[in-house]
């Protein structure tokens, strides 16, 4: 049979019981208690306070002066209790601003479209976005999550993979009309490979040589960009070639805007996507949690 613990709010709140029910076999009843647990508990009650609350020469329950008084800041107590839980919980639901930053093709393709869905299904959040390929400090910027990809450095924020894609070297037709399709690496050697004016984890692009041997290529183009969305936008103009996530070309690539190269000499190496942020389990703040939940299951990387 179940009981409270043995704590002041559950001797108060028992207490409050007996003397709404008149007494200790109903209050007992409504506490799913036997009327002697309740009977021990007020007495053990009084005894703590050293006060008798209740007037036990009666049928009937009747308060003693130091009962009412007792009942009466009881009833006060136990309503700032509920409403402290109220607030808890309140402040539990998925609510107030969250702050998200993300690499910029992330962003374009893949978060923005999906944000309706995500505010329409979560009312009380609002999302300020910042996107950027530039690597930023989570606690400076005051950002709730950062989307990043590539490899993670050391850290001790916590990470969740969103997803990950294989990489791929493409050109416009309009570029390769002019300048020719590199057919071998020695021939790739001769074009205008585009890089990222921010530090990268490879200074290079990566291939193996015909023999299977590792080989890396330096950037040594005449374009340097800010982020990934900005170099596809430059290869789609035709100024040059670039390696890029597949997921993030795959449509231009269907349409036949963009042109894979050198496939056989592709290391299958593939950029992976995670979700950065401070704090774990059940110190992750409610909107943070939701995020996160939204974005596995609604991103595809492929």
């Amino acid at each position: 049979m179940a009981r409270p613990d043995i704590n002041r709010s559950g001797e108060i709140e028992v207490f409050v019981r007996v003397v709404e029910a008149g007494s200790f076999s109903a209050a007992a009843r409504e506490l799913r208690m036997t009327p002697s647990a309740v009977s021990k508990l007020i007495a053990r009650l009084e005894a703590r306070l050293g006060a008798r609350l209740v007037s036990r020469s009666t049928r009937r329950l009747q308060m003693t002066p130091e009962g009412t008084a007792f009942y009466e800041s009881g009833l006060r107590i136990l309503a700032d209790m509920a409403a402290a839980e109220r607030e808890a919980a309140a402040g539990a639901a998925p609510r107030g601003r969250l702050r998200v930053n993300t690499y910029v093709p992330f962003g374009v393709h893949r978060l923005i479209p999906l944000l309706p869905r995500f505010l329409e299904r979560y009312r009380e959040i609002s999302v300020d976005l910042v996107l950027t390929d530039s690597v930023i400090d989570l606690m400076a910027e005051r950002a709730d999550v950062a989307i990043r990809a590539g490899p993670l450095g050391e850290s001790r924020l916590v990470a969740r993979k969103l997803g990950q894609s294989p990489v791929v070297v493409v050109a416009a037709p309009s570029y390769l009309e002019a300048n020719g399709t590199p057919r071998t690496l020695a021939e790739l050697e001769r074009h205008n490979r585009m890089g990222f004016g921010f530090v990268r984890h490879i200074d290079g692009w990566p291939f193996v040589d015909a023999a299977g041997a590792a080989v890396i290529i330096p950037i040594t183009g005449n374009a340097l960009v800010g982020d990934g969305e900005a170099m596809r936008l430059m290869t789609l103009a035709g100024v040059g070639i670039s390696r890029l996530a597949r997921w993030h070309v795959a449509p231009d690539i269907a349409a036949g805007r963009l042109v894979p190269l050198l496939e056989e000499f592709n290391p299958g190496d593939e950029e992976v996507t995670h979700a950065v942020y401070v704090g774990q389990g059940r110190h992750l703040p409610a909107r943070v949690r939701a995020f996160l939940d939204f974005l596995g299951e609604s991103v595809r990387l492929t």
